[in-house]
């Protein structure tokens, strides 16, 4: 994740109020595990989650991103070295 874009998610001033529909019996289900797993409410629960699933999903995207543009230059001829050490400059690795 871009430092810039990991700065603005940790800025506490932004906006945060949003509102979702969640049927009863889910939300009695979130009450009752967020304790379990040591959150203090089922919001903080369900944030957890959707931050869990946003996080996978970006990954997997952006990997696949990653993943073709590694083939394309491959087929360009691009060595696996030059490769690698772009990728490790890339990510400060």
């Amino acid at each position: 994740m871009k430092a810039e874009v990991l700065k603005k998610r940790l800025d506490k001033s932004r906006p945060t109020t949003v509102t979702i529909q969640i049927l009863e019996d889910v939300i009695e289900d979130l009450k009752r595990v967020a304790p379990l797993l040591g959150f203090s409410g089922y919001q903080p629960l369900v944030r957890a989650y959707i931050g869990q699933g946003l996080r996978s999903d970006l990954e997997r995207l952006e990997g696949d991103t990653v993943s073709t543009l590694i083939a394309r230059l491959k087929r360009h001829g691009m060595s696996d070295e030059i490769i690698r050490e772009a990728l490790s400059e890339a990510t400060g690795r």
